[in-house]
Protein backbone atom coordinates (compact mmCIF):
# COMPACT_ATOMS: atom_id res chain seq x y z
CA UNK A 1 0.00 0.00 0.00
CA UNK A 2 0.88 3.62 -1.03
CA UNK A 3 2.31 5.59 2.43
CA UNK A 4 -0.21 8.66 2.85
CA UNK A 5 0.73 11.40 0.42
CA UNK A 6 2.15 13.93 2.60
CA UNK A 7 4.91 11.60 4.36
CA UNK A 8 8.31 11.15 1.95
CA UNK A 9 8.29 8.06 3.39
CA UNK A 10 9.49 6.24 -0.22
CA UNK A 11 12.18 9.07 -0.49
CA UNK A 12 16.38 7.74 -0.10
CA UNK A 13 16.64 10.32 2.65
CA UNK A 14 13.90 9.38 4.77
CA UNK A 15 14.33 9.25 8.67
CA UNK A 16 14.48 5.16 9.37
CA UNK A 17 11.43 4.10 11.12
CA UNK A 18 10.90 3.27 14.57
CA UNK A 19 10.38 -0.40 15.85
CA UNK A 20 8.53 0.15 18.82
CA UNK A 21 4.89 1.51 18.44
CA UNK A 22 3.44 4.26 16.47
CA UNK A 23 2.51 7.79 18.43
CA UNK A 24 -1.01 7.41 17.27
CA UNK A 25 -1.16 4.47 19.44
CA UNK A 26 0.85 6.29 22.07
CA UNK A 27 -1.34 8.54 22.68
CA UNK A 28 -4.03 6.57 22.31
CA UNK A 29 -2.43 4.41 25.40
CA UNK A 30 -1.92 7.47 27.13
CA UNK A 31 -5.90 8.08 27.35
CA UNK A 32 -6.75 4.82 27.93
CA UNK A 33 -4.35 4.95 30.86
CA UNK A 34 -5.64 7.63 32.57
CA UNK A 35 -8.84 6.94 32.70
CA UNK A 36 -8.67 2.97 33.11
CA UNK A 37 -5.44 2.22 34.50
CA UNK A 38 -5.23 5.24 37.13
CA UNK A 39 -5.43 2.28 40.22
CA UNK A 40 -1.87 0.85 39.60
CA UNK A 41 -0.10 4.21 39.53
CA UNK A 42 -1.80 4.62 43.13
CA UNK A 43 -1.24 1.23 44.17
CA UNK A 44 2.94 1.78 43.23
CA UNK A 45 2.61 5.13 44.72
CA UNK A 46 1.40 3.96 48.14
CA UNK A 47 5.03 2.17 48.37
CA UNK A 48 7.14 5.18 48.86
CA UNK A 49 5.15 6.88 51.90
CA UNK A 50 7.49 10.29 51.05
CA UNK A 51 4.43 10.57 48.09
CA UNK A 52 2.04 11.32 50.08
CA UNK A 53 1.31 13.99 53.28
CA UNK A 54 -0.79 13.69 56.30
CA UNK A 55 -3.44 16.06 55.08
CA UNK A 56 -6.95 14.98 55.92
CA UNK A 57 -9.99 17.15 54.64
CA UNK A 58 -8.79 17.50 50.64
CA UNK A 59 -11.35 16.57 48.58
CA UNK A 60 -12.72 16.93 45.07
CA UNK A 61 -14.02 20.24 45.75
CA UNK A 62 -10.76 21.29 47.12
CA UNK A 63 -8.92 20.98 43.37
CA UNK A 64 -8.06 24.08 41.43
CA UNK A 65 -7.10 24.37 37.73
CA UNK A 66 -4.77 27.40 36.78
CA UNK A 67 -3.34 27.52 33.10
CA UNK A 68 -3.98 28.30 29.60
CA UNK A 69 -5.22 27.00 26.36
CA UNK A 70 -2.92 24.85 24.27
CA UNK A 71 -0.78 23.97 27.54
CA UNK A 72 -1.28 21.45 30.35
CA UNK A 73 -2.98 22.55 33.34
CA UNK A 74 -2.06 23.19 36.30
CA UNK A 75 -3.33 21.54 39.63
CA UNK A 76 -3.45 22.76 43.32
CA UNK A 77 -4.76 20.31 46.07
CA UNK A 78 -3.50 18.69 49.19
CA UNK A 79 -2.59 14.89 48.61
CA UNK A 80 -4.07 12.09 49.64
CA UNK A 81 -7.17 13.66 48.10
CA UNK A 82 -10.66 11.91 49.04
CA UNK A 83 -13.06 11.56 46.38
CA UNK A 84 -16.17 11.31 48.31
CA UNK A 85 -18.46 11.87 44.99
CA UNK A 86 -17.24 12.87 41.34
CA UNK A 87 -16.98 16.43 40.18
CA UNK A 88 -17.16 17.12 36.31
CA UNK A 89 -17.59 20.29 35.47
CA UNK A 90 -16.44 22.92 32.44
CA UNK A 91 -13.35 24.65 33.20
CA UNK A 92 -13.92 27.20 29.96
CA UNK A 93 -16.32 26.91 26.95
CA UNK A 94 -14.81 26.94 23.72
CA UNK A 95 -16.11 29.11 20.97
CA UNK A 96 -16.55 26.01 18.26
CA UNK A 97 -19.47 23.74 17.40
CA UNK A 98 -21.13 21.87 20.11
CA UNK A 99 -19.80 18.45 20.03
CA UNK A 100 -21.77 15.66 18.28
CA UNK A 101 -22.08 11.86 18.55
CA UNK A 102 -19.92 10.95 15.42
CA UNK A 103 -17.85 13.97 14.91
CA UNK A 104 -14.21 14.41 14.67
CA UNK A 105 -12.24 15.46 17.89
CA UNK A 106 -8.92 15.77 18.66
CA UNK A 107 -8.45 15.20 22.38
CA UNK A 108 -5.35 16.65 24.71
CA UNK A 109 -5.72 14.61 27.98
CA UNK A 110 -3.78 15.47 31.05
CA UNK A 111 -4.11 13.78 34.50
CA UNK A 112 -2.45 12.92 38.01
CA UNK A 113 -3.05 10.00 40.42
CA UNK A 114 -4.56 12.41 43.52
CA UNK A 115 -3.08 10.11 46.38
CA UNK A 116 0.21 10.73 45.02
CA UNK A 117 0.11 13.75 42.42
CA UNK A 118 2.03 11.42 39.82
CA UNK A 119 1.18 12.19 36.46
CA UNK A 120 -0.95 9.18 34.50
CA UNK A 121 -1.19 11.09 31.23
CA UNK A 122 0.04 13.79 29.55
CA UNK A 123 -0.75 14.47 25.89
CA UNK A 124 0.62 18.06 25.90
CA UNK A 125 4.47 16.42 25.76
CA UNK A 126 3.55 13.96 22.78
CA UNK A 127 0.84 13.39 20.62
CA UNK A 128 -3.03 14.24 21.03
CA UNK A 129 -5.66 11.56 20.07
CA UNK A 130 -8.13 12.28 17.34
CA UNK A 131 -10.95 10.07 17.20
CA UNK A 132 -14.62 9.82 16.46
CA UNK A 133 -16.86 10.18 18.96
CA UNK A 134 -18.44 7.59 19.93
CA UNK A 135 -18.75 5.97 23.38
CA UNK A 136 -18.07 2.26 22.44
CA UNK A 137 -14.54 3.89 21.19
CA UNK A 138 -14.40 6.49 23.90
CA UNK A 139 -15.76 4.73 27.16
CA UNK A 140 -18.84 6.19 28.93
CA UNK A 141 -16.46 7.91 31.22
CA UNK A 142 -15.09 10.01 28.83
CA UNK A 143 -17.63 10.58 26.31
CA UNK A 144 -19.58 12.34 28.81
CA UNK A 145 -16.75 14.77 29.17
CA UNK A 146 -17.03 15.38 25.48
CA UNK A 147 -20.26 15.01 24.30
CA UNK A 148 -22.44 18.06 24.16
CA UNK A 149 -19.17 20.88 25.08
CA UNK A 150 -18.06 23.09 22.83
CA UNK A 151 -14.93 22.14 20.98
CA UNK A 152 -12.24 24.26 22.36
CA UNK A 153 -13.45 23.64 25.89
CA UNK A 154 -11.40 22.25 28.58
CA UNK A 155 -13.21 19.81 30.77
CA UNK A 156 -12.26 18.98 34.54
CA UNK A 157 -12.78 15.75 35.93
CA UNK A 158 -12.26 14.24 39.44
CA UNK A 159 -13.24 10.77 40.38
CA UNK A 160 -12.44 7.39 41.52
CA UNK A 161 -10.82 5.24 39.07
CA UNK A 162 -10.12 1.90 39.91
CA UNK A 163 -9.80 2.41 44.02
CA UNK A 164 -7.98 5.75 43.28
CA UNK A 165 -8.30 9.45 43.21
CA UNK A 166 -7.92 10.27 39.23
CA UNK A 167 -7.86 14.32 38.97
CA UNK A 168 -8.52 14.74 34.41
CA UNK A 169 -8.19 17.49 32.57
CA UNK A 170 -9.81 17.12 28.90
CA UNK A 171 -9.39 19.72 26.07
CA UNK A 172 -11.82 19.25 23.22
CA UNK A 173 -10.22 20.39 20.00
CA UNK A 174 -12.16 20.84 16.91
CA UNK A 175 -11.81 18.02 14.12
CA UNK A 176 -12.27 21.46 11.64
CA UNK A 177 -10.72 24.81 11.51
CA UNK A 178 -12.51 27.55 13.36
CA UNK A 179 -12.05 31.52 13.02
CA UNK A 180 -12.74 34.08 10.99
CA UNK A 181 -13.30 33.03 6.99
CA UNK A 182 -10.92 35.16 4.24
CA UNK A 183 -12.09 35.88 1.00
CA UNK A 184 -10.17 33.95 -1.45
CA UNK A 185 -8.89 36.02 -4.59
CA UNK A 186 -10.24 35.46 -8.40
CA UNK A 187 -8.23 32.98 -10.27
CA UNK A 188 -7.31 30.94 -7.20
CA UNK A 189 -8.54 27.16 -6.33
CA UNK A 190 -11.94 27.08 -5.76
CA UNK A 191 -12.61 25.93 -2.19
CA UNK A 192 -16.52 24.68 -1.15
CA UNK A 193 -16.91 22.95 2.50
CA UNK A 194 -19.60 20.48 3.63
CA UNK A 195 -21.19 20.36 6.70
CA UNK A 196 -18.46 18.40 8.52
CA UNK A 197 -15.78 20.87 7.40
CA UNK A 198 -14.57 18.43 4.44
CA UNK A 199 -13.01 20.80 1.81
CA UNK A 200 -13.48 20.58 -2.15
CA UNK A 201 -11.25 22.04 -4.23
CA UNK A 202 -11.65 23.33 -8.10
CA UNK A 203 -8.88 24.42 -10.39
CA UNK A 204 -9.61 27.49 -12.50
CA UNK A 205 -10.34 26.15 -16.50
CA UNK A 206 -7.42 26.77 -18.07
CA UNK A 207 -5.39 28.37 -15.42
CA UNK A 208 -1.41 27.87 -15.50
CA UNK A 209 -0.13 25.88 -11.73
CA UNK A 210 2.21 28.63 -10.09
CA UNK A 211 6.00 27.43 -10.03
CA UNK A 212 6.60 29.03 -6.32
CA UNK A 213 5.08 27.97 -3.29
CA UNK A 214 1.57 29.08 -2.41
CA UNK A 215 0.39 29.68 1.02
CA UNK A 216 -3.61 31.44 0.89
CA UNK A 217 -5.08 31.26 3.86
CA UNK A 218 -8.68 30.35 4.29
CA UNK A 219 -9.74 30.38 7.89
CA UNK A 220 -7.70 32.88 10.06
CA UNK A 221 -7.07 30.70 13.64
CA UNK A 222 -6.34 31.81 16.91
CA UNK A 223 -4.33 29.73 18.60
CA UNK A 224 -0.38 29.77 19.01
CA UNK A 225 2.06 29.74 15.70
CA UNK A 226 3.23 26.64 14.40
CA UNK A 227 6.94 25.39 15.00
CA UNK A 228 9.69 23.91 13.32
CA UNK A 229 9.89 20.60 15.85
CA UNK A 230 6.77 20.70 16.90
CA UNK A 231 4.08 17.43 16.02
CA UNK A 232 1.18 18.95 13.94
CA UNK A 233 -2.04 17.49 13.82
CA UNK A 234 -4.15 18.04 10.41
CA UNK A 235 -7.15 17.30 8.34
CA UNK A 236 -6.04 17.56 4.65
CA UNK A 237 -7.11 16.81 0.76
CA UNK A 238 -4.61 17.11 -1.55
CA UNK A 239 -5.73 18.05 -5.44
CA UNK A 240 -3.48 17.61 -8.74
CA UNK A 241 -3.41 20.68 -10.28
CA UNK A 242 -3.42 19.25 -14.00
CA UNK A 243 -7.06 18.06 -13.28
CA UNK A 244 -8.26 18.75 -9.75
CA UNK A 245 -8.58 14.23 -8.85
CA UNK A 246 -8.11 13.90 -4.93
CA UNK A 247 -5.23 12.43 -4.61
CA UNK A 248 -5.42 12.30 -0.68
CA UNK A 249 -7.38 12.44 2.00
CA UNK A 250 -7.79 12.43 5.64
CA UNK A 251 -11.42 13.43 5.76
CA UNK A 252 -14.21 10.50 5.01
CA UNK A 253 -15.59 7.43 7.07
CA UNK A 254 -13.20 5.50 8.97
CA UNK A 255 -10.41 8.59 8.57
CA UNK A 256 -9.24 10.59 10.60
CA UNK A 257 -6.51 13.75 11.18
CA UNK A 258 -3.36 12.74 11.03
CA UNK A 259 0.16 13.55 13.25
CA UNK A 260 3.78 14.52 11.97
CA UNK A 261 6.48 16.43 12.82
CA UNK A 262 7.09 19.67 10.97
CA UNK A 263 10.25 20.85 9.80
CA UNK A 264 12.49 17.40 10.00
CA UNK A 265 11.50 15.66 6.86
CA UNK A 266 8.42 14.20 8.02
CA UNK A 267 6.45 15.57 5.13
CA UNK A 268 7.35 17.57 1.45
CA UNK A 269 8.75 20.48 1.68
CA UNK A 270 5.95 22.39 0.80
CA UNK A 271 4.55 21.76 3.51
CA UNK A 272 7.75 22.32 5.92
CA UNK A 273 7.44 25.98 4.77
CA UNK A 274 4.38 26.64 4.08
CA UNK A 275 2.53 25.82 7.44
CA UNK A 276 5.35 27.00 9.74
CA UNK A 277 4.09 29.99 11.96
CA UNK A 278 0.45 29.68 10.72
CA UNK A 279 -1.78 30.17 14.21
CA UNK A 280 -3.51 26.81 15.26
CA UNK A 281 -7.11 26.60 13.66
CA UNK A 282 -6.30 27.65 10.43
CA UNK A 283 -7.25 26.43 7.13
CA UNK A 284 -4.91 27.07 4.29
CA UNK A 285 -4.79 26.38 0.23
CA UNK A 286 -0.97 25.30 -0.29
CA UNK A 287 -0.24 25.03 -3.80
CA UNK A 288 3.09 22.98 -4.12
CA UNK A 289 5.16 23.27 -7.31
CA UNK A 290 6.21 19.67 -8.31
CA UNK A 291 10.31 20.87 -6.75
CA UNK A 292 8.95 21.01 -3.21
CA UNK A 293 6.49 17.95 -3.81
CA UNK A 294 7.58 14.82 -4.94
CA UNK A 295 9.98 16.08 -7.88
CA UNK A 296 13.20 13.38 -9.02
CA UNK A 297 11.50 10.52 -7.04
CA UNK A 298 9.93 7.65 -8.33
CA UNK A 299 6.08 8.39 -7.47
CA UNK A 300 3.73 8.96 -10.31
CA UNK A 301 3.18 12.60 -8.84
CA UNK A 302 6.58 13.54 -9.45
CA UNK A 303 5.59 16.17 -12.39
CA UNK A 304 2.69 17.38 -10.73
CA UNK A 305 1.78 20.69 -9.26
CA UNK A 306 -0.31 20.00 -5.85
CA UNK A 307 -3.02 21.53 -4.31
CA UNK A 308 -3.36 20.79 -0.44
CA UNK A 309 -6.18 22.37 1.78
CA UNK A 310 -4.85 21.93 5.08
CA UNK A 311 -6.88 22.38 8.32
CA UNK A 312 -4.35 22.75 11.20
CA UNK A 313 -5.96 21.54 14.13
CA UNK A 314 -3.19 21.19 17.02
CA UNK A 315 0.63 21.65 17.56
CA UNK A 316 2.88 20.88 20.17
CA UNK A 317 6.53 20.75 21.45
CA UNK A 318 7.24 17.20 22.45
CA UNK A 319 7.95 17.10 26.16
CA UNK A 320 5.82 19.87 26.89
CA UNK A 321 4.68 19.83 30.73
CA UNK A 322 5.23 17.61 33.34
CA UNK A 323 6.49 13.90 32.53
CA UNK A 324 4.56 10.58 33.01
CA UNK A 325 5.57 9.23 36.29
CA UNK A 326 6.96 12.31 37.86
CA UNK A 327 4.98 14.11 40.52
CA UNK A 328 4.07 17.23 39.59
CA UNK A 329 3.89 20.63 41.48
CA UNK A 330 1.61 22.08 42.87
CA UNK A 331 -0.24 25.00 41.17
CA UNK A 332 1.14 28.94 42.35
CA UNK A 333 -0.10 30.63 39.15
CA UNK A 334 -4.09 32.53 39.46
CA UNK A 335 -6.47 30.14 37.80
CA UNK A 336 -7.44 30.56 34.11
CA UNK A 337 -9.62 34.03 33.56
CA UNK A 338 -11.15 32.29 30.68
CA UNK A 339 -14.69 32.53 31.78
CA UNK A 340 -16.24 29.46 33.32
CA UNK A 341 -19.39 27.11 33.61
CA UNK A 342 -20.44 25.66 36.37
CA UNK A 343 -20.40 22.01 37.01
CA UNK A 344 -22.91 19.45 35.36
Amino acid sequence: MTPPLFRRSSLPRRRPRSSGPSRRARAAAAVVLAFGLAGTAAACGEEDPQDQVSVTGATQADVRVAGNAWEPPSFSYDVPLTVTQPRLETVWEGVGPKVKDGDVVVLDTYAEDGRTRKVVANTFGSEPRAVRVDEKVLGTDLYRMVVGRTSGSRVLKVAESKGGPLVTTVDVLPGRAVGEKVAQSKGEPVVTRAADGAPTVKIPKGAKAPNELAVLPLVRGTGPQVEAGQLVTVQYTGVTWSDGKVVDTTWGAGKLPLTFRLGVGDVIEGWDQGLLELPVGSQVMLVVPPDLAYQGTSSKLADQTLVFVVDILDAHTPGTGPEVGKKAKSATASPSTTPTTSGD
